[in-house]
């Protein structure tokens, strides 16, 4: 798991793209960020990465160099808000060995992150849409896992596929649901409702609605 003493992590995860995801990500590193509270924001849409291009930052360096040329994971941390401790660890874009890594470079990022979520009171990773393996690994090292889906039913479907392989494959039960790009209250609480009776009855698991 990735822990570090007082390291809360939550991984921020869609069964298919375009729910909004990023975005939340974003906007509750900003919220979770208030008060003083230190906090690491990752962008693990590893070789699709776009959290630097909603902060409007061009990183020289991202989480590529950690794996192929060693560098060390502070000098590639960019801070996003002056005087306080937020800050961003950037992916890369268009890189297809980062999207399915093997086992040992999953291992040696990892190590790599422990060694520096240790000075944040908060980790956030913005994971990948999708069950591929190397988000499968992300969500499962964390504490806390929160899954934005929407009405649609491809996202209802996908994310339900997401919850299945994590639990059947990686024994993880705790999930927390963000429902979003609902129209209305009513709406929001029906398609939680949807997903939620699909994970009780098919893998007795009652998901939280945030």
């Amino acid at each position: 798991m990735i822990n570090a003493n007082k390291t809360l992590s939550l991984a921020i995860m869609s069964g298919k793209g375009g729910v909004g995801k990023t975005n939340l990500s974003l906007n509750l590193s900003y919220a979770l960020n208030t008060g003083g509270n230190s906090l690491l924001l990752m962008d693990c849409d590893l070789g699709l990465a776009n959290l630097d291009v909603l902060l409007g930052i061009s990183p020289e360096s991202n989480m590529q160099d950690l794996l192929t040329s060693g560098a060390n994971p502070s000098d590639i941390v960019i801070p996003i808000e002056e005087g306080r401790k937020f800050d961003i660890l950037p992916a890369a874009s268009g890189v297809p060995e980062l999207v399915e890594m093997d086992e040992d470079m999953q291992d040696l990022l990892f190590s790599k992150i422990t060694q520096l979520v240790g000075g944040y009171q908060y980790l956030v990773l913005d994971l990948g849409a999708g069950i591929n393996g190397t988000v499968m690994s992300f969500a499962s090292m964390t504490q806390m896992r929160i899954v934005v889906i929407t009405p649609e039913p491809t996202s209802l479907t996908d994310s339900y596929a997401l919850i299945k392989v994590l639990h059947s494959q990686h024994n993880v039960s705790d999930f927390n649901i963000i429902v979003n790009q609902a129209t209305n209250d009513k709406e929001a609480r029906e398609t939680f409702e949807r997903l939620n009776m699909a994970c009780e009855k098919f893998l007795n698991i009652k998901l939280k609605n945030m």
